[in-house]
């Protein structure tokens, strides 16, 4: 089992937390929502919980909770500009199917 940052998404995370001054890693996670059924929930974590799985990725630390494991396996996570938008994209092997308006997805 393996959740990756690219350097991009590695290094956005770090930025935020050298300016948040404190936090173990990002917390990645799914929630139900969405038209499709899941959305993506990140987070940054103080504390871990019982039975997180900890992944480490280019420096940075990507805590799992084991309920959302079974989601995320393979996930690879990365930050992209284009234009004027930005933001976290998420790569994840499970995905059967999006949203259109890319909130969501099924496994």
């Amino acid at each position: 089992m393996m959740i990756t940052l690219t350097d991009a998404a590695a290094d956005r995370v770090g930025k935020f937390l050298a300016n948040r001054g404190k936090g173990l890693g990002l917390r990645l996670g799914v929630k139900t929502s969405g038209c499709s059924g899941m959305a993506y929930v990140m987070e940054f974590v103080d504390e871990l919980q019982d039975g997180d799985t900890v992944f480490e990725s280019n420096g940075v630390k990507v805590i799992v909770d084991p309920k959302a494991l079974v989601y995320l396996d393979g996930t690879e996570v990365d930050y992209a500009r284009e234009g004027l938008n930005e933001g976290f994209t998420f790569g994840n092997p499970n995905e059967k199917a999006r949203c259109g308006c890319g909130e969501s997805f099924t496994v």
